[in-house]
This record gives C-alpha cells, structure tokens and sequence, in this order.
C-alpha cells in the first residue's frame, strides 16, 4: 500500500477499523491492549501509524502503538522529519529482501 498523493488520507477507507465504535481506540489502561488486537492483521497499519507520528496526535490507538509508546518513540528518533518516509522506505527494503 502506497500513499495517494492526490488523497493522502485515502487509506483511512481501507482500514480494519473503519466501521469500528471509536470509543474501542480511545481508552485507557489494560484496554488499550484489546484496541491494539484490531490493528494486528490492518492492511494499512503503517499508513495510520506514520499518520499519527507525522501529526503528534495524542490520544488513542493508531497503527497498533498506544499515545505513550507513540511519545517514546518520538523521544527516541527526534532526527525523523517524515516518518510516512521512514516506513514506507523501511517497507520497500523489508519487502525487497523477502
């Protein structure tokens, strides 16, 4: 999956919870790792992760990772400007040597 540069949301259609109560993304403590189970088979968990990493949104599951584990890795690799970029290069060489 590749991101449409006319329509960079458009993956938001594809999504595994797209028809899902968005009260079951956005909760706290042991739920969330319920919320992170819809993400696990999600054709497009990068697109969403990357979407929120891009965007410092704050609150709720997005591609598989909780707010907190969201703002480690932000503390981690501050050197990313573009982390759709990252993904999508590390999806390309993942895919490449498979």
């Amino acid at each position: 999956m590749s991101v449409d540069a006319a329509d960079p949301q458009a993956w938001v259609a594809q999504s595994a919870c797209r028809n899902a109560d968005p009260d079951v993304l956005f909760v706290t403590g042991a739920a969330q790792k319920r919320a992170k189970v819809v993400c696990l088979g999600c054709p497009v968990r990068t697109e969403c992760l990357s979407d929120a990493l891009d965007n410092r949104v704050e609150f709720g599951v997005w591609g598989g990772m909780t707010e907190r584990e969201r703002r480690a890795l932000l503390r981690r690799r501050p050197d990313v400007t573009s982390w759709t970029a990252l993904l999508q290069q590390a999806r390309a060489e993942h895919l490449a040597a498979g």
